[in-house]
């Protein structure tokens, strides 16, 4: 019972992990460019979200709201003041400014908040689980796999369907042919990147309830979002959500396995997958 009961804990772990994932899954594999401070702005977001509910009273669900909207903000303003200077066909510029913000931004949030760990009181509903069989089944971690769902079938409906996700993939392919075409390179960017850290909005909310938070986490979730990336396959949205269950029943049941080999045994997967299929599990041949 214990291994369903992994499989189970590993599916919902894999909601959040899918939040972390989807804005990399758009930025590192749709459009190409590599962002080491995905993580700290999650964790910017989370940390702000707490201090605005602190000093205002409010509530999760709104505090969500507002990081969201301050996510998108973030997003368009680290797209045009830093992104759009070294976006390029090599991705060495972008990699090397974003790292540099991100080890500015952590050394921000240690002198504003501390290296004090903080989560956001989620009220009766962090607390609150139902019985599936013989299991009981958080009803927080359940809203968060929904919410994840639900972002992944939206965010990859955006890019199929609707002007902007075409002008994006046109920009990704190709940038002066998408140019030639009436397509504003700069701008398409600039809203993806809004897009993708207003997911994270989502994200640090549902991991400020389910856990604690520190300036010094960014890289964690950066690299469970990376991996889940890289197991998906580059350039699919539902890649990267099914990347994120893999490794959140990959650490689920490694910790039931061990108590220390839960973090391992993902990265280990992580690992063999790269190996044995490195285009990721639906990337194209």
């Amino acid at each position: 019972m214990q291994w369903l009961d992994g499989l189970v804990q590993g599916v919902l772990l894999g909601g959040l992990y899918a939040q972390y994932a989807l804005g990399m899954a758009l930025m590192f594999g749709v459009m190409r460019i590599v962002n080491i401070t995905h993580g700290d702005l999650m964790i910017l977001l989370a940390l702000t979200g707490i201090s605005l509910a602190a000093t205002f009273a409010l509530g999760p669900w709104t505090v969500l709201m507002v990081l969201v909207a301050l996510g998108a903000i973030l997003g368009l303003l680290l797209q045009r003041l830093i992104l759009n200077r070294v976006v390029g066909a090599d991705p060495l510029p972008s990699l090397i400014a974003t790292f540099g913000l991100s080890v500015a931004l952590q050394n921000a949030m240690l002198q504003v908040w501390s290296a004090d760990t903080r989560s956001l009181g989620g009220g009766d509903i962090a607390q609150a689980s139902f019985q599936l069989g013989t299991l009981y089944v958080g009803v927080l971690p359940v809203i968060v796999l929904a919410t994840a769902t639900l972002l992944t079938g939206g965010l990859d409906a955006t890019l199929r369907y609707t002007r902007f996700g075409r002008s994006l993939r046109a920009a990704s392919a190709d940038v002066e042919a998408a140019a030639m075409t009436g397509v504003n390179p700069k701008g398409v960017y600039a809203g993806a990147t809004a897009v993708a850290v207003a997911i994270l909005g989502f994200a640090a909310v549902f991991q400020s309830m389910r856990a604690t938070v520190a300036p010094a986490d960014g890289p964690f979730q950066l690299i469970y979002a990376f991996e889940a990336v890289i197991i998906g396959g580059m350039g699919s949205i539902w890649g990267a959500f099914l990347g994120a269950m893999v490794l959140g029943i990959s650490q689920s049941i490694g910790f039931r396995i061990d108590p220390g080999f839960g973090i391992l045994a993902g990265h280990l997967v992580f690992l063999l997958i790269l190996a044995l299929r490195p285009q990721g599990l639906l990337g194209k041949d």
